[in-house]
């Protein structure tokens, strides 16, 4: 049935009061012989309708996590459900089990582009049909059905048969990705405490499962880090938040509108390069509220959106502080009047209401371009906004503490001198209305294995951007550190790394490309890292125009190792291996993404 696209400025703002997550409780588990804990949870990916507009609005169909736990206060069996997921909160050393599992019967109701490389669980043909592709909808209906699952702990050191690998899908049915090992998943916890996140990860339809509303918070705190809870930075617990942005469009009869008809239709008849949408979603609510009180909030900002990135602000101009990156602490907390954040960061920032006058009300901002840098402008009356914060006055507001100088114990440690260096290129395959792919290093997904470190020692990348936009790269099962970006001549380098090659064939190459170095096309000095990048990240946001160079222990985050001393709780190297992708999940999905093997000598 044909429906029309929801005007988004047609959308009253901040009506409705910002959803928390619920947290997921899990079943305590205590080994009767050594008395060592560990929590298991069971855990479903299930479709079901949720209140995302405001109300008045018609829900949406959305897929989320779901599981059934027991209410201490009733002892009655409760089945928590939403889009995001409810919140895992971990324990430092203490691991965890999650059986997850696959209740997705019904069809997509996005377009599946059965041309790209992707989990296709009815081995359905790659190449059109005779008279072409069909439109969508139906689309081609064999790929629609059997959704195939899986689930990534992003930022997570795992074993890489929990890690999510993009081809261990599951479907409901039973049927089963190439890597599949098991449904049940082992997470150690045994990293810093931080704001890490779970979403779905299987191939080439990671950024339909994503936007059907696949993802949710994964807290990990340290009884011994007295930062992790109220006293040092906020007054009370409520006044911790965890906070997902996400871009999404709208049909008038509430579903998801997303694009179904490709910039090069004849060759990708639905998959463009970059999803926008219209509409700004927190927590799976468009643009709520938050009535605050007069102190000190902390919030655990994400990033959750598949293209764009977020340059924030707040209407007042006032200042916030970033404490934390994706894999913990900063040194020390860093003063901030604007943040951007890329597709799968995140950033811990504290943000202080205590001077504002009662009933103040601040929008948070945002002036990203998308595409960024370059694209266009966000519209001021709809993307360019956030969520609203309301000043309400608290009689009996205790005020919050004094921010600690430091915010460690143990600085972020300086990794060693690298044993090998990478020169990696970021690269895009132009069609005639858009790209075709945009790829790692000239290479599709399938080609062999190229990167294969060994466990313990440390190497450096340097992403070399010959694109017009920037791009978020992730590593898996790693936190690595930010060095540096330099400016280099585009153009020059692009030709001759293209002439280098030509003998390989036109790219994407299936074999390894010749590395041309970088050295004689650099511009000027190497910039430093940002202040608030200086702890640990596992995705780096790559400009256009630049060459961003990142340090990489292939270690535990604190671990002090030698090439070939794996001190990992599990062997790195088993399993079907990790990857590495641009996290904005349309180019994910279509050839930005390799798979790298961890070796142990």
């Amino acid at each position: 049935m044909e429906t029309n696209p929801l005007d988004p400025k047609t959308i009253p703002k901040y009506s409705e009061e910002l959803a928390i997550p619920p947290v997921f409780e899990p079943r305590k588990l205590t080994d009767p012989v050594s008395g060592a804990v560990s929590y298991n949870y069971t855990i479903s990916m299930v479709q079901f309708n949720q209140q995302i507009l405001p109300q008045g609005f018609n829900t949406t169909t959305v897929w989320g996590y779901s599981g059934k736990f027991k209410d201490t206060s009733t002892g009655k069996e409760v089945e928590i459900q939403s889009s995001p997921g409810p919140t895992f909160e971990a324990v430092k050393g203490i691991p965890i089990n999650v059986k997850w599992v696959n209740k997705v019967t019904a069809p997509y109701s996005l377009a599946v582009d059965p041309s790209i490389h992707w989990a296709n669980p009815n081995d359905v043909s790659m190449m059109p049909p005779s008279g072409g592709w069909p439109p969508f909808p139906p689309g081609v209906p064999d790929a629609q059905k059997d959704v195939p699952l899986v689930t990534h702990l992003h930022g997570g050191e795992q074993a890489s048969i929990f890690d999510g690998h993009p081809e261990a899908w599951w479907t409901s049915k039973g049927l089963k990705g190439s890597k599949y090992v098991t449904d049940t998943f082992h997470y150690p916890n045994t990293q810093d405490p931080t704001t890490l996140w779970y979403h779905d990860h299987a191939l080439g339809v990671t950024r339909l499962n994503v936007v059907m509303g696949l993802a949710g918070f994964y807290i990990i705190r340290d009884p011994s880090n007295p930062l992790d809870y109220p006293g040092p930075l906020i007054t009370n617990s409520k006044y911790e938040i965890p906070i997902v942005i996400q871009d999404r469009s709208f049909n008038e009869d509430g579903s998801f509108n997303f694009p179904s008809e490709g910039d090069n239709p004849a060759i990708h008849p639905y998959w463009q390069p970059e999803f926008f949408g219209d509409i700004i979603m927190v927590n799976g609510l468009t643009w709520p509220n938050l009535n605050v009180d007069m102190t000190r909030y902390r919030f655990r900002l994400l990033n959750g959106s598949n293209a764009r990135f977020y340059k924030l602000k707040f209407s007042n101009g006032m200042q916030f502080w970033q404490i934390g990156t994706d894999g913990g602490y900063l040194n020390k907390a860093v003063p901030l009047t604007s943040l951007l954040i890329a597709p799968g960061e995140r950033a811990d920032i504290l943000v202080d209401f205590t001077s504002l006058q009662p009933n103040t009300k601040i929008t948070l901002l945002n002036d990203a371009n998308a595409p960024y840098p370059t694209g266009d402008a966000p519209d001021p009356d709809t993307v360019g906004q956030i969520m609203q914060f309301t000043v309400h006055h608290t009689e009996d507001m205790t005020m919050p503490p004094e921010l600690p100088k430091k915010l460690r114990c143990n600085p972020v440690p300086i990794l060693p001198a690298p044993q090998k260096i990478r020169i990696l290129t970021l690269y895009e395959i132009a069609g005639s209305n858009g790209p075709l792919m945009v790829t790692l290093n000239g290479q599709r997904w399938s080609a062999p294995v190229s990167e294969k470190p060994i466990v313990g020692s440390t190497e450096e990348w340097f992403i070399v951007n010959l694109t017009m936009d920037a791009h978020p790269i992730h590593l898996h099962l790693i936190q690595f550190k930010i060095i540096s970006r330099q400016k280099f001549e585009v153009e020059r380098y692009t030709k001759d790394w293209l002439k280098l090659n030509s003998n390989l064939g036109t790219p994407p190459w299936m074999s390894t490309p010749r590395t041309l170095h970088t050295k004689p096309y650099l511009i000027g000095t190497s910039i430093y890292r940002e202040p608030n990048e200086a702890g640990w990240k596992d995705t780096v946001k790559a400009y256009p125009g630049e060459i961003t160079k990142i340090r990489i222990r292939f270690a535990p985050q604190n671990a002090e190792t030698c090439p070939g001393e794996n001190l990992f709780p599990f062997d790195p190297s088993a399993g079907p291996g990790y990857v590495w992708h641009c996290h904005i999940l349309d180019h994910e999905d279509n050839e930005m993404m390799r798979p790298y093997q961890v070796k142990l000598k």
